[in-house]
């Protein structure tokens, strides 16, 4: 569904990505655990199309990427709300651009149905100023899901966010992710790997900058659902993070392919 072969950046002289190869299957979770400032920000906006690489290539279902995935929606780190409208008016405004065909109540019922769906069916008329960081971030899922999207691109959704409330979101995607009508083939960037053993189907790790580059991918054999503190001492877990910190790096697309 997603796939980077050979894809890298530079910004001037200073080599960003290098020899990226990664691929996602259709309703798959993956993960890229990186540290700060390693690149994974930059390497989320190439596969989803807002940032083209300088090297190799990108696609989505077999065709190049050259503008922002269709199909796809994305939830940023810090919210990207708009300051002025309610949260209902946040997510319908999205709901009518994914289906201009619809009329103004279908758009404004499917609002409903998400901002419900994340526990903030009261909090509708409330702008972003009167929400609070976790129910921010609530509407940016719901309206990530509200346009139903067959690709999702997670930008660290909860590193903002304190332990407590970044726990119950976490959840909440996981739930949202398992009850959506189709699959929805999803990439994370993250900085914790406890995040990505306990939402993802396989996990990816970043190596340090400048030049970095992508380990073997891990799977996560570990059954769903899966619970934080479940994740703390599994012993599936501690094997996937004894990898994760001391990965192999690809040197060839053919070794993605052989372990997706």
């Amino acid at each position: 569904m997603i796939e980077l072969t050979g894809a890298g950046k530079s910004y001037g002289s200073r080599c960003v990505l290098r020899g990226l190869n990664l691929a996602v299957n259709e309703g798959e979770f993956v993960s890229v655990v990186g540290s700060s400032a390693s690149g994974k920000t930059t390497l989320l906006m190439i596969a989803c199309g807002l940032l083209p690489p300088d090297a190799g290539s990108v696609s989505i279902s077999g065709q190049p990427v050259t503008d922002f995935a269709p199909g796809a929606a994305i939830v940023f780190q810090n919210y990207s709300l708009l300051p002025w409208l309610p949260a209902i008016e946040n997510i319908r405004l999205a709901v009518e651009g994914a289906f201009p065909l619809w009329t103004a109540a279908q758009h404004r019922d499917q609002a409903e149905k998400y901002l419900h769906m994340v526990g903030l069916g009261t909090a509708g008329a409330k702008r972003p100023s009167e929400l609070s960081g976790g129910m921010r971030q609530r509407v940016a899922i719901a309206r990530a899901f509200a346009v139903e999207p067959s690709l999702l691109f997670l930008d660290e959704p909860f590193g903002a966010l304190d332990a407590l409330t970044r726990a119950t979101l976490q959840q909440e995607l996981a739930r949202m992710c398992s009850e959506a009508a189709r699959p929805v083939t999803t990439l994370m960037i993250t900085n914790s790997v406890d995040e990505a053993i306990l939402l993802s189907d396989r996990v990816f790790a970043l190596s340090r900058g400048p030049g970095a580059s992508l380990s073997d991918p891990v799977a996560v054999d570990i059954p769903r659902p899966r619970a934080a503190n479940m994740i703390m001492r599994e012993e599936a877990a501690v094997r996937i993070r004894a990898r994760l910190f001391n990965p192999a790096p690809v040197e060839v697309a053919a070794h993605v392919h052989a372990s997706a």
